[in-house]
């Protein structure tokens, strides 16, 4: 059987799957319910001064007939006291000793840090995650993305924390900047011991065109928000490699954003995330979505011969490269299986239009032919194609050694003549 349990920064966890700060984890009867379903951590709703939410707050992005495949909020922190929440909190540390509860905080001066980290640690939690992400209502105010987006400020708040408290500190990186690196590397100067990203990405989800109002709508007015789900996971899986393959940076990540299912949760760890992070998918199908995450990791563990966690932990970094160093003689076309081809000429349409007019529709057949002397190996075809592997590309041997664009500025090693270009 393999090893689920975790250690990030410091927090260990009997598995990798964490609630994260969001309505999932507002309340202690939520964050038990979850720990009885299997979750292996709680970041619990962010802590701070007691707010007021509006109505109404969620929004989401339809993708031919998927409802929810993006989300966005204009909620805010918890709009519970702060003396209700700490309770909650050392009830459910009570009746979950195994389970690690991270509390989320987010308030502005120095003085409001020590006070409020005292009193989580007081209340039982086994870490702490810095909110330097919100993008809406509260940066405004001067906190969440309005530190994020200023190492200097992450760095030192980070400080303040770190000194403040007797537990790990995690960081939550914002993604509304250009480069993750600078902000990752600030975090590490004030101490954290690890980060989580990515926070929600700053975004207008859609528009009421009989109103002319965007959504969600407050009355007549709305505002952006913090957009997530399913449509965020490219680009959190880019800040979270990007972080990992940097020398400079080595602290542990927990990785959040889009995460849906089992094999979401191995491409973060792949990726060097130890504990991933879920929201949108709970909110949409409820706790319960953990068991299939925990079976399928585990069978995905069993078949692949790891026997841990941190065997997975960023494995696939080291193919993370530059444009500049891939393999420009690399060659593949694509090959359709006439026993499983349905006819239905999607690829045809897609390489004319899209592509480079290489696949044709052939006479007396259903399957179209594929012109190979013009095939660039571009895969629109094979993402189009509606039947599981009847298109694949596959490597050709043309004959040109491994020649990059990096080698040819440096050494004038010979690129292969280009297929494609009328």
């Amino acid at each position: 059987m393999p090893d689920l349990r975790t250690n990030t920064g410091g927090i260990q966890s009997p598995n990798p799957f964490w609630l994260a700060s969001a309505p999932p984890a507002n309340s202690g009867l939520q964050v038990q319910r979850a720990f009885e379903a299997g979750w292996g951590g709680a970041v619990w709703k962010t802590l701070g001064v007691t707010i007021q939410n509006v109505s109404s707050r969620f929004g989401a992005h339809t993708i031919r007939g998927v409802k929810g495949a993006g989300f966005t909020n204009i909620e805010l922190i918890t709009d519970r006291t702060l003396e209700i929440n700490l309770r909650e909190i050392a009830e459910t540390k009570r009746l979950f000793p195994k389970n690690p509860i991270i509390v989320s905080l987010m308030v502005e001066t120095e003085e409001d840090w020590r006070e409020i980290i005292k009193k989580s640690i007081d209340a039982g939690a086994d870490g702490l995650e810095l909110n330097f992400g919100c993008p809406h209502g509260m940066c405004e105010r001067g906190m969440g993305s309005a530190v994020g987006q200023e190492p200097t400020l992450n760095e030192r708040i980070t400080s303040w924390a770190v000194r403040y408290s007797t537990v790990p500190v995690l960081v939550k990186l914002t993604p509304n900047v250009s480069d993750i690196i600078p902000h990752g590397l600030a975090a590490k100067r004030g101490g954290a011991h690890g980060v989580s990203l990515i926070n929600t990405i700053k975004s207008i989800i859609a528009v009421d065109i009989d109103r002319f109002v965007l959504e969600p709508r407050v009355a007549l007015l709305s505002t952006n928000g913090g957009y997530c789900g399913a449509a965020v996971k490219p680009i959190a899986l880019h800040m979270v490699a990007s972080l990992a393959r940097e020398k400079r940076f080595g602290l542990p990540i927990s990785g959040i954003g889009g995460i849906c299912n089992w094999r979401d949760a191995v491409e973060f760890m792949l990726l060097g995330a130890s504990t991933v992070q879920v929201c949108t998918e709970v909110m949409l199908r409820g706790y319960g979505v953990v068991e299939d995450m925990i079976d399928g990791l585990e069978e995905y563990m069993r078949t692949h011969n790891f026997s841990t966690i941190d065997q997975l932990v960023g494995k696939a970094i080291p193919s993370f490269s530059e444009w500049g160093n891939l393999d420009l003689n690399y060659e593949t076309v694509a090959k359709i299986n006439a026993d499983t081809c349905i006819g239905c000429q999607l690829c045809v349409q897609a390489c004319h239009d899209g592509a480079h007019q290489c696949i044709h529709p052939e006479e007396g057949t259903r399957v179209p032919r594929i012109d190979e002397s013009e095939c660039v190996g571009c895969n629109l075809c094979e993402i189009v194609c509606p039947v599981p592997s009847c298109i694949e590309m596959v490597q050709v041997n043309n004959s040109h050694a491994p020649a990059s664009w990096n080698d040819f500025v440096t050494d004038g090693k010979k690129l292969r003549p280009k297929k494609g270009v009328h």
